[in-house]
């Protein structure tokens, strides 16, 4: 457990460690006690272009490390106004994402009461085991790791200290705005639920780590699921030996493999609709499940998670080989091709070609045909033609 009045932990030794610096009290109280203790320390500012005031916080923080002699990166970003708490999150983790590597970890700020409030949001949310256990004091991001080492520490605590320091900050005057959730719950819910529980904030972090606990449980428990009955095989989940388990454990697979491969998780409907009409689905069905930007369908004894916003056609080694040749031009499949594959012995139809290899039905007038001129050269996924 971080303590304000000693060191941080040794994770922190012989490591780069860049802070996510926004100006408030708590990040700029985080800079500072890592500071006393570590040399290789760095700072990051995301200007989130809301506030009349961000440009302001910027410069803020550009004085403040100034000041404090440390290196600090800025960037801009633009959030798209129907969903900022969601899309601004995004935006930042992909900028941290990219910042770190092996030797790299970044700190942020939150405390144990940040934790409370994730734990409400999430409860409201009607989130399973895995949402309520809010914000893990470290995990994987990129090629380094995200720390959140004051997630034990009270608000009372940061506050104490940066009074104690006479250090400055800035107050975001977007959070006093209950139109976003989270301030909703901080200045409106959880202030009356103090007067009834004066260690509501501990209370509801230390229900977070045991649902925590619980969701590692159920991971071991998937991860032994898979392993007993092969459940995935060319990385994607087996259909037949899935249906052998009861309906939790399927669910409970479900969660560990959307969310394993960076899946954003299904509401429990979307589960539900999952197994009654993809997986129960008849063998001659195309059957098919959406939300956000994925969908799951089943070819062929298998589930395929796609995600709708990726275009493969940068990806295909033939693409890359041919895109820069004179008269070279994409088409798709219009029926009654003929071609030979090289390799084979003989000329097929494009439609026989595509069931011999495997090539799922919704693919299948979706995949790339490359032509120099009017010759079809390559087909995207199944390879060459002579």
């Amino acid at each position: 457990m971080e303590n304000l009045n000693k060191a941080p932990s040794k994770e922190f030794n012989n490591k780069k460690i860049i802070v996510a610096l926004s100006g408030g009290i708590d990040s700029v109280v985080l800079l500072h006690w890592l500071k006393k203790y570590h040399t290789n320390i760095s700072a990051v500012h995301i200007n989130h272009n809301i506030s009349k005031n961000a440009n302001q916080w910027q410069s803020f923080c550009e004085q403040l490390c100034q000041e404090l002699q440390i290196n600090l990166q800025t960037f801009s970003i633009q959030i798209t106004p129907k969903n900022i708490e969601h899309d601004a999150r995004n935006k930042r983790n992909e900028i941290f994402k990219n910042l770190l590597d092996e030797e790299s970890i970044l700190c942020t700020a939150h405390h144990q009461n940040d934790q409370a409030e994730t734990l409400l949001l999430q409860l409201f949310r009607g989130s399973g085991s895995l949402g309520l256990s809010a914000m893990p004091r470290k995990k994987k991001l990129g090629k380094g790791y995200h720390y959140r080492p004051f997630l034990k520490i009270e608000k009372n605590d940061i506050i104490d200290y940066a009074e104690k320091q006479q250090l400055k900050w800035i107050e975001d005057d977007s959070n006093k705005n209950t139109h976003f959730r989270r301030n909703f719950i901080r200045l409106e819910i959880l202030p009356k639920l103090l007067k009834q529980y004066p260690k509501i904030h501990k209370l509801l972090a230390n229900a977070s780590y045991h649902q925590a606990e619980n969701t590692q449980l159920l991971e071991q428990l998937a991860q032994n699921d898979i392993q007993q009955y092969q459940l995935v095989k060319n990385s994607k989940l087996q259909v037949k030996e899935l249906l052998l388990l009861d309906t939790i454990r399927i669910k409970n697979v479900l969660r560990y493999f959307i969310k394993k491969n960076n899946i954003s998780l299904p509401s429990h409907n979307i589960l539900k609709a999952i197994i009654s009409s993809v997986l129960l689905a008849k063998i001659d069905s195309q059957p098919l499940v959406e939300w956000g930007n994925y969908q799951v369908r089943k070819f062929k004894n298998e589930l395929y998670f796609l995600n709708k916003t990726i275009k493969n056609n940068q990806k295909c080694p033939f693409y890359q080989s041919l895109k820069d040749k004179d008269n070279f031009n994409i088409r798709k499949r219009q029926g009654g091709e003929r071609c030979k594959l090289k390799g084979a012995t003989q000329t097929k139809t494009l439609k026989k070609i595509l069931l011999e290899k495997n090539i799922p039905p919704w693919e299948r007038n979706n995949l790339n045909l490359y032509y120099i001129k009017d010759k079809l050269v390559a087909i995207e996924k199944i390879g060459e033609v002579i």
